[in-house]
C-alpha cells in the first residue's frame, strides 16, 4: 500500500504542472478507450453483477453496480464534458497591494493526491479520475470487492489514455487489495494522501471516522426532507415529491421523508398516493387516519432517521412551519432539504433556519447534483463544512496558495 501511495505522489507532482491541453487530451483518449473496450468492461461487470445477485445483494445495490452500453456511453460523455470545462489551476482568486508596495495574490493549485474509497459504483472510477485529472490531482482509488473486476477493467483503459497523452500511468492508481485491513491502511497513508473522500454507506463513514488519520471530506448520508407548506400549490407539490422519491430512489439526493402541513395534508396525500403506487409508506397516526392501510406501519424514530435508498417514504403531518423545521433539525443529515410553498416569508425562513448543504424552494431534491448545478460533474456531495460543502466539482478539488511579489522588501 505504501508503494502505491508513493507512486501516486510522484505522479501528482507531474500533474501539478501539466498543461490544460495535455490533461484534456488524456481525458478524451480515456473516453475513447472506455468505448473501444466496452466488451471487456461489460464482461468484467457481468461477473461482478452475477456474484452480487448470487450473494443476495439488494436490488438497489445491484443497480448501482450494473453497467450497460448506455452507462458506459454516459461515463465517456462525462470525461469529455470534464475536458470541456475551464481549468481551475492557476486561477487568481483575489489579489491586492499592501501600503508598503507588496503585491499579494491567491492562486488555485491542486490538492495533490486525492484518495477516494467507494462501494459498488464502478462509474465512480471514471468520474473520480476525470475530475482529479482536470484539477491536476493524482487519483488514488480503492473500490469495493463487489466491483473489483469492473474497476480493474475500467482503470486499465483510463491508464492507457493517460499514457497516450504523455502523462504518468500512476496519475490513476487503483488499489486491488479489497481486504478490510487494506482499507484501514489506505486511510492512514499520511505521507501520500492529501485528502480522502469516502463515497458509501454508514458503515464506510463510521470506518473513516474511527480509522482515518489523513484529512477527509465526508460525502455523507442523504436523509432528505420535503416540507409541503399550507400555501403550496398541491399539483406542484405532488410533482416534486413523486420526482424526488421515485426518479432514482437509490441515490443520496432522493427524498426520504415528507412533511405536510395539516391544513393541506388530506388533499395532498389523496392526490399523491395514486402516483407512487410502488412506494411503501410509513407515517404518523394522522397520516394513517387519512390513508388507512395504505400506510404499512406507524413510523418510528428510526424511520424518520433513515436513508432508505429505496422505494420507501416516511410521512409526518405537522401543524406549523416551526414544527417542520424542528423535525428537520432533529433528523437531517445536512444534505438537501426542500420546501414547497407560495408564501415568500415561509420560504425565506426555511432557507435561513434550515442548516444543510443545499436548501431548495419549489424544486426537487434531485437537483442537488454537480452537473445539474452547472459544475459539469462532481466527486461527491459534502455534508460537512470544511473545506467543501455540497456538490464538489473541480474547484473543490483545489486549494489556494499565496504568491507575494516584492521589490527587495524587508520587514522592519
Amino acid at each position: 500500500m505504501t508503494e502505491l501511495g508513493t507512486r501516486a505522489k510522484a505522479a501528482s507532482r507531474v500533474l501539478a504542472t501539466a498543461s490544460t491541453a495535455v490533461k484534456d487530451a488524456a481525458l478524451l483518449a480515456a473516453a475513447d478507450l472506455l468505448l473501444d473496450r466496452h466488451a471487456e468492461i461489460l464482461a468484467a461487470n457481468a461477473e461482478d453483477v452475477a456474484a452480487a445477485e448470487a450473494g443476495g445483494e439488494r436490488s438497489t445495490v445491484v443497480d448501482r453496480l450494473r453497467l450497460s452500453d448506455a452507462r458506459l456511453q454516459s461515463m465517456a460523455v462525462g470525461l469529455r464534458n470534464v475536458a470541456s470545462l475551464a481549468d481551475p489551476i492557476g486561477e487568481v482568486t483575489d489579489g491586492w497591494t499592501r501600503p508598503n508596495g507588496l503585491r499579494v495574490q491567491r492562486i488555485r493549485v491542486p490538492l495533490g493526491v486525492v484518495a477516494i474509497i467507494y462501494e459498488n459504483r464502478p462509474n465512480v472510477t471514471s468520474d473520480a479520475f476525470g475530475l482529479c485529472l482536470k484539477s491536476g490531482n493524482a487519483a488514488f482509488l480503492r473500490g469495493s470487492s463487489g466491483a473489483i473486476r469492473s474497476n480493474i477493467a475500467i482503470a486499465s483503459a483510463l491508464r492507457e489514455g493517460l499514457a497516450k497523452a504523455g502523462l504518468p500511468h500512476d496519475s490513476l492508481v487503483l488499489v486491488e487489495d479489497t481486504r478490510h485491513e487494506a482499507a484501514v491502511e489506505f486511510m492512514q497513508l499520511r505521507e501520500s494522501i492529501d485528502v480522502l473522500i469516502p463515497r458509501g454507506g454508514p458503515s464506510l463513514i463510521r470506518s473513516i471516522l474511527q480509522n482515518a488519520t489523513v484529512p477527509y471530506v465526508i460525502d455523507g448520508d442523504g436523509n432528505c426532507h420535503i416540507y409541503v407548506d399550507a400555501s403550496a400549490d398541491l399539483k406542484m407539490a405532488a410533482d416534486i415529491v413523486e420526482n424526488a422519491k421515485t426518479q432514482r430512489p437509490s441515490v443520496c439526493n432522493a427524498a426520504e421523508t415528507l412533511l405536510v402541513h395539516r391544513n393541506v395534508a388530506a388533499a395532498l396525500l389523496e392526490r399523491l398516493v395514486p402516483r407512487i403506487e410502488g412506494v411503501e409508506l410509513v407515517g404518523d397516526e394522522a397520516t394513517q387516519q387519512i390513508l388507512g392501510d395504505r400506510v404499512s406501519s406507524i413510523a418510528t424514530q428510526d424511520d424518520y432517521a433513515s436513508e432508505f435508498l429505496g422505494l420507501k417514504l416516511a410521512v409526518r403531518i405537522v401543524d406549523t412551519l416551526d414544527a417542520a423545521i424542528t423535525h428537520i433539525t432533529r433528523y437531517s443529515t445536512g444534505h438537501s432539504e426542500a420546501i414547497v410553498t407560495n408564501d415568500l416569508r415561509s420560504a425565506e425562513r426555511f432557507c435561513r433556519e434550515v442548516d444543510a448543504a443545499a436548501v431548495l424552494v419549489n424544486a426537487s431534491t434531485r437537483f442537488v447534483d454537480g452537473e445539474e448545478l452547472g459544475f459539469g460533474a462532481e466527486i461527491g456531495i459534502s455534508t460537512q463544512k470544511l473545506h467543501a460543502r455540497g456538490p464538489m466539482g473541480l474547484r473543490e478539488l483545489t486549494t489556494r496558495k499565496f504568491v507575494i511579489h516584492g521589490d527587495g522588501h524587508i520587514r522592519g
